[in-house]
């Protein structure tokens, strides 16, 4: 979807809803035998990004490493971001997580502190590849929750200097107010649980939601960045993805560009005005006005 339209919203919650449950249905029963392969990191070496032989300049001294959301994977998330930031001088790189067994493509579906293992296993890796000791966090809708796992609890935090999310959900959705209705579908949930423990732990009140924000939303020594749309129809109420605390910057793209009208796949997939606001938060000290005509940069 394009940064300057979005689908109509009605009758959006049914659509939503039906998404949801095909979604379940899918990881439910998947096929044997999958009608794509997976991409590979030489792919994305191929468009400039996950080159293990990139060393950060002065300029640019920390590596980014990028995360995607729900059903993305380190290729398709960023085929706008990655190249973008790769021209601006960044080594960049992405990584798959949340895997299930079966399911080929769509990740970030297992559980969420296994995922957060992943990334910090990842981040070790880039870190080794590029002789730094820290990387910058750039994630997308979970991608840009997370991380937050990680700082908090894996040590992230002596490793990460800036986390930067784009339509994270912090604090956990509603998706509209359809998780409320999950009790009157019985198995649903059962069913969520069971097949899609990533899905599940993104819900409001859910008990990964609550370890993760006990004792604050944020801890020293990271700077945080939260970009979001107020027509996300995913996480919801958006202003749930705002965090809390010191070295924070929440960033609401409609008070940047009145006419933008990205929802939360495209704010994270190809909305330059969003990205140029992650190239502010990247580099604070060169920083120059987001709005509207930062979708030409």
């Amino acid at each position: 979807m394009l940064p300057w339209t979005r689908a109509s919203r009605t009758p959006r919650t049914r659509r939503t809803l039906a998404a949801l449950l095909l979604a379940v249905a899918a990881v439910a029963a998947p096929t044997a035998t999958a009608a794509a392969a997976t991409p590979t990191a030489a792919t994305a070496t191929s468009r400039g990004w996950n080159d293990y032989s990139c060393k950060p300049s002065a300029a640019h001294p920390r590596p980014v490493v990028l995360v995607h959301g729900t059903f993305g994977n380190s290729i398709d998330n960023w085929l706008v971001l990655a190249p973008y930031l790769v021209n601006r001088g960044y080594c960049v790189y992405s990584l798959d997580y949340g895997q299930l067994p079966g399911v080929p493509l769509f990740n970030g579906l297992g559980p969420i502190d296994k995922s957060a293992g992943q990334l910090a296993a990842f981040v070790d890796e880039v870190l080794a590849s590029t002789g730094t000791s820290e990387v910058d966090v750039v994630g997308h809708s979970q991608g840009g929750m997370m991380p937050n796992y990680y700082l908090k609890f894996l040590g992230g935090a002596a490793k990460v200097n800036a986390m930067i999310g784009l339509a994270p959900d912090n604090h956990g959705t509603t998706l509209l107010g359809l998780t409320k209705l999950l009790p009157y579908f019985p198995g649903v949930e059962d069913l969520l649980n069971a097949n899609t423990p990533g899905l599940a732990d993104q819900v409001a009140g859910s008990p990964f939601v609550t370890k993760l924000n006990a004792g604050g939303d944020t801890v020293p020594g990271v700077r945080y960045t939260v970009i979001a749309t107020k027509y996300d129809e995913v996480v919801t109420p958006y202003r749930t993805q705002f965090l809390n605390g010191p070295n924070v910057h929440n960033v609401l793209l409609q008070d940047l560009c009145p006419v933008d009208l990205s929802e939360h796949v495209a704010i994270g997939t190809v909305d330059r005005i969003a990205y140029h606001e992650v190239a502010n938060a990247l580099d604070p000290a060169h920083a120059t006005p987001t709005t509207c005509a930062s979708v030409v940069g």
